[in-house]
């Protein structure tokens, strides 16, 4: 079987990334974003996922956090993209519903081949951290389009914004990794269009 490995690289006026994902890892984590709540974040996904993830990220943050997190989810989503490769014998759907103490966070997602984000978490502080809250929506609308994923990610109930985006990125993990998981019986990809 073909390792699923992906690193893919950005660089632009506003950032520089440089980001590998190992689908089929362990759960190691290298993230430095300059916004520790961020790394934390990614570590998260990391760990709970299984993935291998080492993203090495440099971004504006003397401005805010915005071009630094928005590009690290398109390179994300790249990188998921290219590592899931023809997507040939994978689960293709995942979903998790997660606990994180007084949150209960949902998380489905397909690896279709068409991106869509439905985002419903309702933070009511405007960082956690130095982290904009508003940008966890633009980070998994980024994911989303650049992995051309279908995710639906939605709050049943919590209060502690921290708990609230902890549960949503380890949700996405334990999602993603459940749809890129194969499966013996499947032939091919998992499309009655015989491509994803």
């Amino acid at each position: 079987m073909a390792k699923r490995i992906a690193t893919i690289e950005r660089n632009t006026k506003e950032t520089k990334i440089r980001l590998t994902l190992n689908l089929d890892g362990t759960g190691i984590c290298k993230a430095e974003s300059g916004i520790p709540f961020f790394d934390h974040m990614l570590s998260g996904f990391a760990r709970h996922g299984l993935f291998d993830l080492d993203a090495q990220i440099q971004g504006d943050t003397e401005i805010d956090s915005h071009h630094t997190i928005e590009d690290t989810g398109i390179v994300l989503g790249e990188a998921i993209r290219k590592a899931a490769g023809d997507k040939a014998g994978i689960v293709r759907y995942g979903s998790a519903l997660l606990p994180m103490d007084d949150s209960l966070i949902l998380c489905a997602a397909d690896l279709s081949g068409r991106p869509y984000l439905s985002f419903d978490c309702g933070y009511t502080v405007e960082k956690i951290g130095t982290l904009d809250t508003e940008m966890i929506h633009d980070f998994f609308y980024a994911v989303s389009y650049s992995a051309a994923m279908n995710l639906h990610i939605k709050k049943i109930s919590g209060f502690n914004n921290h708990h609230i985006a902890e549960g949503t990125f380890k949700a996405f993990a334990k999602a993603l990794d459940a749809a890129v998981a194969y499966d013996a019986r499947i032939s091919g990809v998992l499309s009655t269009k015989g491509t994803l």
